[in-house]
């Protein structure tokens, strides 16, 4: 993404600012005041994913959405620190150098598990993962993807192709549609634009490729940060089973259900979310 082309009509950019912090140089928006919530996207989005969803949540916190290593405004900095640990460990360091002490991280898919991981490195008082990515993929597909997603990352020109291909037509519509979402026009076309931008894909096959996520899921039982995970029955990106078995392996965890939404649960429906954040944080006092 370029930030002088594309800045001027991108969501919530008037909060935004960027960071330096090694090996990355980070954007992030900062909104509002009181106890602090950390918001990370997950694998292909940016912040415009949290932008139904903050009006709700700065009513009585500081909010913080940050795009995550060469996805959305963030420039990669190391093109090995894309996997799990990697980014979680860079996301703490920015939270130390930043003097940031959230009293949440909320994480969509992916960006649950690297939210589960930092709790493991800097204590927070609550996770909450929105159709948390805390399972891997089964069967013949569980050994393929990885393996495909290394090959396709290696690959030089993947990036520029698919961006070339992937943002025409109906192409991202048919993408979202296939998570068991609807997006009003307007979302699709973020999503258009940031799969038309060449460094986005790169930096997301790459953490593709990099994904490790068996140690964590090892250490589920080990986690004893209050965890809230809310998932979508009509997820057909990441089953609400997912959720379920995360929980009966987290010593501190409850699942909230919302029935008749997809992957992209707080896109399709900010309100009816953040009664269930803000549910969750009142339990905790946040």
């Amino acid at each position: 993404m370029d930030w002088a082309h594309d800045h001027a009509t991108w969501p919530l950019t008037q909060h935004s600012r960027f960071v330096l912090c090694k090996p990355h140089k980070w954007h992030v928006q900062d909104l509002g005041t009181g106890p602090l919530l950390l918001l990370i996207h997950g694998a292909g989005g940016a912040t415009h994913s949290w932008q139904h969803l903050i009006p709700y949540l700065v009513k009585a916190h500081r909010v913080i959405a940050i795009d995550l290593p060469g996805q959305g405004f963030s420039q990669l900095g190391a093109q090995r620190r894309c996997g799990l640990d990697a980014m979680a460990e860079d996301l703490t360091a920015l939270c130390q150098a930043e003097d940031l002490h959230p009293k949440a991280i909320i994480g969509h898919s992916a960006g649950a598990a690297i939210a589960l991981r930092m709790s493991e490195l800097r204590p927070v008082e609550h996770v909450i993962g929105i159709n948390a990515a805390l399972g891997n993929f089964d069967g013949v597909a569980g050994v393929l993807f990885p393996v495909l997603a290394k090959t396709i990352a290696a690959l030089p020109m993947t990036a520029s192709f698919f961006s070339a291909t992937a943002s025409q037509g109906n192409a991202v519509a048919r993408i979202i549609k296939g998570t068991g979402s609807t997006l009003p026009a307007a979302d699709i076309a973020l999503y258009r634009r940031l799969i038309a931008s060449r460094d986005h894909v790169h930096s997301t096959l790459q953490m593709m490729a990099q994904w490790q996520l068996d140690p964590l899921l090892a250490r589920l039982a080990q986690i004893t940060t209050p965890t809230t995970l809310i998932a979508s029955a009509m997820d057909k990106a990441v089953p609400s089973a997912t959720s379920r078995k995360a929980a009966c392996n987290l010593p501190n965890a409850n699942v909230v259900m919302c029935p008749k939404l997809g992957h992209l649960a707080h896109e399709e429906d900010a309100q009816a979310i953040s009664t269930h954040v803000l549910d969750a944080l009142s339990i905790m006092g946040a």
